[in-house]
């Protein structure tokens, strides 16, 4: 990328999502791209590499951002963040790809270099076949349930404290059981605090709260949460007064 493009300014946001998943890898870029500069956002989990996936380019309505990957839903929540999709081509047969093209790393002789390119000046129409937006592969994800008297959301991801990131936004807790901070909660029947921090709990206990993404999350201070409460991916997490 350096050799192609000289001044451009390589930041490494993470090589921490684990191998093939590609559902924590579109909820970090998510999370994370609004808190960098606009530019180009390379990335790369790509457990299809070399099938039938496209490898795609896409130009997003808000700021001045472009994100590159592979068409396996894994640059969808990041380009619904930023407004959707305006623009998208099919890197398939850019004449920017590195040959002979290495079935198998993708990553270094498509998604680099055209990265790269599009980073030294170039527009995404002229680095690829023009898609149809509607045509992108979106990232299907679980939806929280609502209710007046418990809120029923989903373990999404899980760090590797055991803390468990949960498909519920603040908004959405505080309309649904009107829970306010420091209020007890049970959470799959197991009593906890909806707190704004760790210290505001004693070791071992259970707390409910706003994550540095901004969305909620279930921890247990000093202690995983995932294995105190025995959840899997798409597990199903029971919130209610305590």
């Amino acid at each position: 990328m350096y050799r192609i493009t000289p001044d451009a300014r390589i930041i490494d946001v993470s090589h921490g999502v684990p191998s093939f998943d590609v559902r924590q890898g579109a909820m970090l870029l998510q999370r994370t791209l609004p808190f960098t500069e606009p530019g180009v956002h390379l990335a790369v989990i790509d457990p299809e590499v070399g099938g039938r996936r496209r490898p795609i380019a896409l130009r997003v309505a808000e700021e001045d951002r472009v994100l590159v990957g592979p068409d396996n839903g894994l640059l969808w929540l990041a380009a619904q963040r930023f407004g959707g999709i305006v623009e998208a081509v099919d890197l398939t047969r850019s004449p920017f790809r590195l040959e002979p093209v290495s079935a198998t790393f993708h990553g270094r002789d498509i998604f680099a270099p055209i990265a790269a390119r599009i980073a030294g000046g170039l527009d995404v129409a002229d680095v690829g076949d023009p898609l149809d937006p509607d045509e992108i592969v979106p990232l299907p994800m679980p939806l929280a349930e609502i209710g007046e008297d418990e809120i029923v959301a989903h373990a999404v991801a899980f760090d590797r404290f055991g803390n468990v990131m949960l498909d519920l936004e603040h908004e959405e807790l505080t309309a649904g059981v009107g829970l306010r901070l420091g209020e007890p909660v049970l959470i799959n029947g197991v009593s906890g605090v909806y707190a704004s921090t760790f210290a505001d709990v004693e070791p071992g206990t259970v707390l409910l709260y706003q994550d540095a993404n901004r969305a909620m999350a279930v921890a247990v201070n000093r202690r995983s949460a995932q294995e105190l409460l025995e959840l899997a991916v798409d597990a199903r997490v029971r919130i209610s007064r305590g």
